[in-house]
């Protein structure tokens, strides 16, 4: 008699052909190089499926000026400027510190040009990382600083031009501000994209009404926490009809901080969920999260987290557009 196959963990996934030993991702910028939460205690990587490493570019940079972060209601305005120390470094210095039979690890590569994209993404494809994200919303300084993420144009060719260079998995990260990001997710499913992170944070500003000043040392920076899940939910569902199709699978992400948040975005079509602005006041939520969704799949009947995903039932006869409105 054959020996009996060992019984899927019903919150382990293939990932772009990683195995996830859940389907949570600790997104880039909120765990610094993956050691950033490793004194609290209590905390593990283990409890999420992979790790975004910080965005890190071919050169150190120091960021922008203060303040960096300021809180908002029901989120967190950030703009770090992608402070770094260089890619060098990084594989050279950081990443051989990383315990890689913990969890995955997801390099985050970002640039100013598409010669920058380039090289930092041959450098780590030579290092020991899983997956290369592509921060596709940086300023492409060729072009007077327009956002490569914002132009279906230029994400196609950032993601052709990295997708020359590794043979590792792809997941572009996807901006929202943007006229139509499942238009912009065609074309790079084109280029050569593996997977999509959707989405990176919204552009906020916040104001000292007292001084009549910007309270951000940049003016402006990116909108992430709960403020933003209702907005990442359609987004995800829009990227999800053009991906599909092409098995390219999803990091839902924008505003995670509970198992119901997380069931959602794999309902709308997510394989994985991200996890970020949440860590930062509670490091040890994956653990919960985690609970959570067992504790639904088991009321639920269901054996596998994959059989959530893409299940979202619309209303009726109404359909999700891509300008749709309340109207009146």
């Amino acid at each position: 008699m054959s020996a009996k196959a060992p019984k899927r963990d019903p919150l382990a996934i293939d990932f772009c052909g990683l195995q996830f030993a859940t389907p949570l991702v600790l997104l880039s910028g909120c765990v610094g190089f993956g050691e950033e939460y490793t004194r609290v205690a209590g905390f593990s990587n283990r409890d999420a499926g992979a790790v975004c490493l910080k965005g890190t570019t071919g050169q150190p940079r120091l960021g922008n000026q203060p303040h960096r972060v300021f809180e908002t209601p029901q989120g967190m305005l950030n703009a770090i400027g992608l402070q770094n120390p260089g890619v060098d470094r990084v594989v050279e210095e950081i990443l051989p510190t990383l315990d890689f039979d913990e969890t995955r690890f997801i390099a985050n590569v970002s640039g100013s040009t598409i010669e920058e994209y380039i090289q930092v993404t041959r450098r780590f494809d030579a290092s020991p990382v899983d997956a290369i994200e592509i921060n596709i919303s940086c300023p492409n300084v060729k072009e007077g600083g327009v956002a490569f993420g914002n132009d279906p144009d230029m994400s196609a060719r950032v993601v052709a031009a990295c997708r020359q260079v590794t043979d590792k998995p792809l997941i572009t990260k996807l901006s929202p501000n943007q006229t139509d990001i499942a238009e912009n997710a065609r074309r790079c499913i084109e280029a050569g994209t593996d997977a999509f992170a959707v989405i990176n944070t919204l552009m906020g500003m916040a104001i000292d009404a007292e001084s009549r000043e910007a309270v951000i040392g940049n003016n402006q920076g990116g909108l992430s926490g709960p403020a933003i899940k209702p907005i990442a939910l359609l987004k995800v569902h829009q990227v999800f009809q053009v991906a599909r199709p092409h098995g390219v699978p999803i990091i839902g992400q924008g505003g995670v901080v509970s198992a119901t948040d997380a069931l959602e975005f794999l309902i709308a079509g997510a394989s994985a969920v991200g996890v970020g602005t949440a860590l930062f006041y509670d490091p040890l939520v994956c653990k919960s999260i985690n609970n959570g969704i067992r504790g639904y799949l088991q009321r639920h009947g269901l054996e596998h987290v994959d059989q959530l995903v893409g299940t979202l039932a619309l209303n009726g006869s109404a359909k999700v557009c891509r300008d749709a409105g309340t109207g009146g």
